[in-house]
């Protein structure tokens, strides 16, 4: 098996895009190859993310559309869909490609857009979003995923002593990151304050406790052995982790443990032969404050338990002992589902280059990427990239 390694990034501004989601895609793809300096006729293969384009614009088969519009149309092209860990895991497998010498080169990510559009409004798509949840069981409840996450942090809350004050301190925390990265929907600053007099959404959380609907692209590419000695800064992609639960939640042992992350954060881990400790910096799937409280822990960043009070205590902030969500997260950065999971690849990638600007971590080695599917996480995808 040969290495794989990211060798070029690229990502739009997250926010609202009044395009369609080929061209949005374009505008993180082809820079991506020019950060890469790789021509189209170096790229061997397209593995595309997107989930929501049937549903909210009738707009379905669309990785070999992509690559027609980005100039790849006679390349084999995939499109994956695994609700918000879509562009993932399209990583996932791009990685595992050129792992075993099928592909040199693949350009990897995703594209969605998520804010109402005519005739689909904020009700009609949090409906949409919720196909993600079990059909038989969960939808017909009426249940949201703002309620799902909320029931989980109110057991979390109850059995651990995590306060409304503990998530509003990461709701701020990821706003300041967020304020120092251009890309970001949310580019500004908030209080414990305002976060807990906004408006309350579902119990415990308030408006500012949730992230926003997002238009948005993202996308890396990804190579071998051979073409990786070439670059100057290449970021090698040392562990992958994907870990799948049962569904619906009511099925699972222990929701608060949300295993399918741990068992997607062990199997990374113990590719990359190294332990949560050795981690610098990571990006995680906060859909809501709550949901960082339950990865730092399923990561083993902090015990169970010790999610809350290690936000409160700034640990995760930039200069703590683990940052957290340096880009803003998914609360301030934005949510495009299909293109969350590469633009934390993008990410890692950039912080590993010392190209993070304002928001960069101090002189990492390990960065690591948590994205999860489905209510409360029926699907995770791990990541491990370390500067070469």
């Amino acid at each position: 098996m040969t290495r794989a390694s990211v060798v070029g990034v690229g990502m739009t501004k997250f926010g609202t895009h009044d395009i369609t989601l080929a061209e949005l895609f374009a505008e993180a793809a082809l820079p991506a190859l020019d950060d890469a300096g790789v021509g189209r006729g170096d790229v061997d293969a397209l593995y595309f993310g997107n989930t929501l384009g049937g549903m909210t614009e009738n707009d379905t088969h669309l990785a070999p559309k992509v690559a027609t519009h980005t100039g790849f149309g006679r390349i084999p092209a995939q499109r994956f869909e695994d609700a918000c860990a879509t562009s993932t895991n399209a990583f996932k497998h791009a990685v595992q490609a050129v792992e075993n010498g099928i592909h040199d080169v693949v350009l990897v990510g995703g594209v969605e857009k998520c804010t109402p559009v005519t005739g689909i409004d904020t009700p009609e798509m949090t409906r949409i979003f919720v196909s993600a949840a079990d059909r038989q069981y969960e939808q017909p409840t009426g249940i949201t995923f703002p309620g799902v996450f909320a029931l989980m942090t109110k057991r979390h809350m109850e059995q651990y002593g995590t306060t409304e004050e503990q998530l509003a301190e990461i709701a701020v925390k990821n706003h300041a990151h967020g304020t120092h990265n251009p890309r970001a929907h949310f580019g500004k600053d908030t209080s414990i304050e305002a976060v807990l007099d906004s408006p309350l959404v579902v119990d415990p959380f308030h408006l500012m406790d949730c992230c926003p609907f997002s238009d948005g692209g993202s996308a890396a590419v990804v190579v071998s052995d051979e073409y990786a000695d070439s670059f100057d800064a290449p970021v090698d992609v040392t562990g992958l982790g994907h870990g799948t639960d049962l569904v619906p939640v009511s099925d699972k042992a222990d929701p608060l443990a949300t295993q399918a992350a741990r068992d997607a954060a062990e199997r990374a881990y113990d590719q990359a032969g190294i332990t949560a400790g050795e981690v610098d910096f990571c990006e995680v799937h906060d859909c809501f404050t709550g949901a960082e409280v339950l990865a730092t822990e399923a990561l083993g960043f902090v015990e169970d338990g010790e999610g809350g009070p290690a936000a409160a205590a700034g640990r995760t902030a930039l200069g703590g002992d683990i940052p957290v969500n340096p880009s803003g997260g998914l609360k301030a950065k934005g949510h495009p589902i299909g293109a969350t999971g590469t633009a934390q690849i993008v990410e890692l990638t950039e912080q590993l280059r010392d190209e993070a600007g304002d928001r960069q971590v101090e002189s990492p080695s390990v960065g690591l990427a948590h994205n999860l599917g489905g209510d409360t996480g029926s699907a995770f995808v791990t990541t491990m990239e370390e500067r070469a």
